[in-house]
């Protein structure tokens, strides 16, 4: 009965060695992650490297358009950055548009609204007693739809002619 007992508390004992070893991590080798690059660390909103690729492909692609544009004297910007909607359709004079106290194009418009402008034109943005937007003290406005189903078939014109 003596010898049960040695051995029952051997075994309990060793149980317990092995459980605090386990539990401090004594003989634990470190976790094998794959290694990062140093710039994936500041992929934005989860996107997979592929994709931002992509979208940085495109935004070189659309800047490149917008100062062709810009040099055939199609495209006059408001804001600053890219306006991928005023460059697909070939272009606008938003300038000419607010100077004119007509709309403006839909990326325009938000952009304004977003705080966007260009330095040329934010000193004449301002707002109304209903907090509208304004240009020159006049409220700013967004295209006709009849002037944006035409924006959208030249875009469409444009998207075929390069597709032949």
């Amino acid at each position: 009965m003596n010898q049960n007992i040695v051995r029952m508390v051997c075994g309990v004992g060793l149980l317990g060695f092995g459980y605090l070893l386990g539990a401090s991590g004594s003989f634990s080798t470190p976790m094998a992650n794959a290694q990062q690059a140093a710039n994936d660390s500041k992929i934005p909103l989860g996107l997979q490297r592929d994709t931002i690729d992509k979208v940085k492909q495109a935004l070189d692609n659309l800047s490149g358009a917008q100062q062709a544009l810009k040099d055939e004297g199609r495209y006059n910007p408001a804001i600053n950055g890219i306006n991928a909607f005023a460059t697909t359709v070939g272009g606008v004079d938003a300038v000419g548009d607010l100077e004119s106290n007509r709309a403006v194009d839909p990326e325009t418009f938000a952009a304004l609204y977003a705080g966007q402008a260009t330095n040329e034109v934010k000193q004449h943005l301002g707002k109304d007693q209903e907090g509208r937007l304004t240009y020159k003290d006049k409220v700013i406005r967004m295209y006709s739809l009849a002037q944006l189903q035409q924006l959208y078939q030249q875009r469409q014109m444009i998207t075929e002619a390069v597709t032949k």
